[in-house]
């Protein structure tokens, strides 16, 4: 259980930094309250799966799918570039999570 609330706590890292760069600085109060909102539960989730995943590697966990995300967010829907570099970079990414969680 604490891996699927580790990777939905994740998810939420994506979230909050979405709702972060739409706030325009947390001037915004929409997409404020959603940051706030995410951010906590975020944390709460991983200071969750932190209880039974060891720290590194769930802190690891929790970065990389938050990081993962927000990418591909900004990939999808804000016209970042997509590059084979940013590709591998991020399957690099994922093949070390994976790494950790197959070495825990």
């Amino acid at each position: 259980m604490a891996w699927v609330v580790l990777l939905l706590s994740g998810m939420l890292e994506t979230l909050w930094a979405v709702a972060l760069q739409s706030s325009k600085g947390l001037s915004r109060p929409l997409p404020t309250v959603v940051f706030f909102v995410t951010v906590v539960l975020s944390m709460a989730g991983l200071s969750y799966a932190l209880r039974s995943v060891p720290l590194g590697t769930g802190y690891a966990v929790w970065v990389a799918v938050g990081t993962l995300g927000t990418a591909l967010y900004g990939m999808c829907a804000l016209g970042e570039p997509v590059t084979v570099a940013r590709a591998l970079f991020l399957a690099m990414i994922v093949g070390g999570v994976v790494g950790l969680k197959l070495a825990h």
